[in-house]
């Protein structure tokens, strides 16, 4: 029997605030774990279905892309991840009826934790044009829809695909194969919206846009810089790798403008001794304004340039290209610009300094802390810098650590998920499928809303994720997708993206991480790579939600049948039948997957090559890795003013928004908060618990507005204020984006802030 969803949308602007708290995980988290499941799921299926996640023999959490460690605890999941997992394998049910009594119009007005809490979507929904109401539709009915509005199209490059990360390499795969072979590289995913900066800098410096280390190297590291990320909110398994880091005698430093409970204390719920005592993990707290990390970073080479014997002449004479322009701008740098940008005491980077020189082995993990500022791609090069300066590159305990978040997105972009390919790519995938894929670079994210909204895109098709949520500019964003004649969404739960529709719109459900997938060949598994290039298998144990429901690559290759008909000489059948077909050729055109199906059928897969680490080889256009000198920017906040970043709340993913708490900021029961330092609040004549407006100012006069939020009195770093997305996706827009990268610059955003009369 299908468990109840919450009727009414709770309030979600009155919230009840407390101090901050200073340690993460422990007893409260395996509640709350505990709770969730048996509400979504009941005890039972909660049970085996948590067993299960992250087993060798189970499936991949749907969650974040942390790996696993070779030997895994019987419950190798944190409380986000059982969130995740309970959502998906709920009991909860959005039917046809469900539609039927709630029009269009009504769900728009509801919030995206409402909607998610409805259940698990069982049919194939279409919104006919002038409707307002949902209707049951068959699959062949809309593949036909799909494929009438795609041929109506003046050009393949009048149609978006987009991709979340969550989907798997098989259909991944498939769905660039069907986009290209349709006739376009349109393939924005949601990389562009996080990691993007990551991959443009370190392709540029390293010849490869993903991380160097894997889980043995935060083990043996001496030093571990976790810049502009919350492990203890985002990715707590990564606290655990941070515990054993620790015990193994390393230091870590902590680079972020809020203090983060899991960096303070970490409170291990898989050991005894780690619930009732817990680690602390931080031995070094540098609260950097936002935006300053590359002032920091900067001052840290010229001090490293400057002390005798630090530098690895070695390494830096063998393996690297541009030292010279680097070092003579790097001994630039000033100690009093680089502590305004930063807001840093001089005796705090004198710290850092000097664990930084008592280190032989150092990683740098970073998050959208680093990525999401207009200045984010020089950001990380300097943080490669960093890195080259000490040879920590391709050393053993040493690396980049970019921590990406949605499951497989790292791995979506290995399959060919990304708007400009690399042209050996498009080489090899024409050579195995006999056709001649698009040359021309696609759309990114931006540049599809732009194309929406201009008229130059006319069908929206999504893999999974929320778009209109996840994406900046929300009003424009949310214009651009009422003006395509279609939009489509390949999806598990309902959310916000499902109620801002084109002309027509069709919802196309489809099977969870969590299930079995049963096709012509019999029980299929998918595969995933998670963020340190390691690849391995995922076999869902649950009945499908619903007998109507499609895999991911059976949706794919059945729209591709019915959209490219027997033009295409891809056996489309013969990869919705039997997954091995589909590996098989991913084998023959992806470097790295040579036998694929038979490696990753062993116990915990296979790792990935990767040149800089395995080699010291550096695939760059000068065939070494590449020391840059930007100029140090950052950002330059008018009095009266305020930085704000957005971020998540505890209890979130991306934009699925699982409670209304976030524990360990104090914040109960809302969500529409924005956090103040006292003598920031102060200063403004902003009261602990007023509320205001949110107004954000460019450069170019624009400004963007969010009402209604209660201000929090909170210890973050002066000059800086946070709030959560996706409630303050409005106040970026459309252009404000990263350099190179062209990620919205959702880190820096300068606001006044306006005391709202309604309250």
């Amino acid at each position: 029997m299908a468990a109840k969803a919450p009727k009414g949308d709770p309030v979600q602007d009155a919230p009840q605030v407390s101090g901050p708290r200073h340690a993460a995980a422990g007893l409260p988290a395996v509640g709350h774990s505990l709770k969730m499941a048996q509400q979504q799921m009941g005890t039972r299926r909660a049970a085996l279905t948590l067993l299960s996640v992250n087993q060798k023999k189970g499936f991949d959490c749907p969650g974040c892309a942390w790996p696993e460690p070779e030997k895994r605890h019987t419950a190798e999941f944190c409380e986000n991840g059982a969130k995740a997992v309970a959502e998906e394998a709920t009991l909860r049910r959005v039917t046809p009826a469900f539609f039927a009594e709630h029009p269009v119009s009504e769900l728009a007005g509801r919030s995206g934790y409402w909607l998610g809490q409805q259940g698990r979507l069982t049919h194939p929904m279409f919104l006919a044009e002038g409707s307002d109401t949902y209707e049951p539709v068959s699959w062949t009915r809309a593949f036909d829809l799909i494929a009438e509005e795609l041929a109506a199209l003046g050009s393949p490059d009048e149609a978006v695909f987009y991709t979340s990360g969550r989907t798997s390499n098989e259909a991944a795969f498939l769905y660039q194969l069907f986009a290209r072979e349709f006739g376009t590289n349109n393939l924005p995913d949601c990389s562009n919206m996080c990691h993007e900066s990551s991959g443009s800098a370190l392709t540029e410096t390293l010849g490869v846009g993903k991380g160097s280390v894997l889980l043995e190297d935060l083990y043996e590291a001496d030093l571990i810089v976790v810049a502009g990320q919350n492990p203890g909110t985002n990715h707590p398994r990564m606290l655990s790798a941070l515990e054993r880091a620790k015990a193994g005698g390393a230091k870590i430093i902590t680079v972020n403008p809020l203090p983060e409970a899991g960096m303070e204390r970490f409170k291990n719920p898989q050991t005894a001794k780690g619930m009732l005592t817990g680690a602390p993990l931080t031995d070094l707290f540098l609260q950097i304004r936002l935006g300053g990390d590359q002032a920091l970073f900067r001052l840290l080479n010229k001090l490293i340039l400057e002390t005798e014997g630090a530098v690895d002449e070695l390494f830096v004479r063998e393996h690297t290209h541009g030292f010279a322009e680097f070092a003579a701008a790097a001994r630039e740098a000033d100690w009093a610009q680089t502590l305004r940008a930063t807001g840093l005491e001089r005796a705090e980077v004198e710290k850092a300094l000097a664990l930084v020189l008592a280190s032989r082995r150092t990683v740098v993990c970073w998050a959208m802390g680093l990525t999401q500022h207009k200045h984010a791609v020089p950001t990380i090069r300097e943080v490669v810098n960093f890195l080259l300066l000490r040879g920590n590159i391709g050393r053993r305990g040493a690396g980049v650590c970019p921590v990406r978040g949605h499951s497989n997105v790292q791995g979506d972009r290995t399959m060919g998920i990304f708007e400009r390919p690399a042209p050996a790519f498009l080489d090899a995938l024409e050579k195995e499928f006999g056709f001649a894929p698009p040359r021309a670079h696609g759309l990114d994210v931006v540049r599809s809303i732009e194309a929406l909204r201009d008229g130059r895109a006319g069908v929206f098709f999504a893999m999974g994720g929320n778009f209109v949520a996840a994406s900046p500019d929300t009003e424009v964003t949310e214009a651009a997708m009422r003006r395509a004649r279609l939009t489509v969404h390949v999806s598990t739960k309902l959310n916000r993206s499902h109620v801002v529709t084109g002309a027509r719109a069709l919802i196309l459900p489809t099977l969870g991480r969590t299930e079995r997938d049963v096709q012509a060949g019999g029980e299929q598994f998918v595969t995933v790579e998670d963020s340190m290039g390691m690849v391995h298998a995922s076999r869902g144990g649950l009945k499908p939600a619903s007998s109507t429901l499609l895999s991911e690559p059976a949706i794919v290759c059945r729209l591709a049948r019915r959209v490219l008909g027997e033009a295409s000489r891809t056996p489309w059948e013969e990869f919705e039948g039997d997954y091995a077909r589909v590996r098989d050729r991913i084998s023959r055109v992806v470097p790295g997957f040579e036998d694929f199906d038979a490696r990753v059928r062993e116990p915990g897969g296979f790792t990935l090559p990767h040149a800089p680490r395995d080699e010291r080889r550096f695939p760059t256009a000068t065939g070494k890795a590449n020391f840059t000198s930007a100029p140090v920017t950052w950002p330059r906040v008018p009095e009266g003013r305020l930085l704000l970043q957005t971020l998540r709340s505890h209890d979130q993913y991306n934009t699925t928004i699982y409670g209304l708490d976030d524990r360990y900021r104090g914040i109960r029961n809302g969500r529409r908060v924005v956090l103040v330092h006292p003598e920031d609040a102060r200063a403004l004549g902003l009261a602990d618990g007023c509320y205001a407006d949110l107004v954000s100012e460019w450069e170019d006069g624009t400004e963007r507005r969010a009402d209604g939020f209660r201000v929090v009195h909170y210890p973050t770093a002066r000059g800086c204020a946070a709030a959560y997305y996706p409630e303050t996706n409005v106040l970026v827009p459309l252009g404000a984006t990263a350099d190179t990268s062209n990620t919205p610059a959702s880190k820096s955003v300068i606001v006044r802030l306006e005391e709202s009369p309604a309250h």
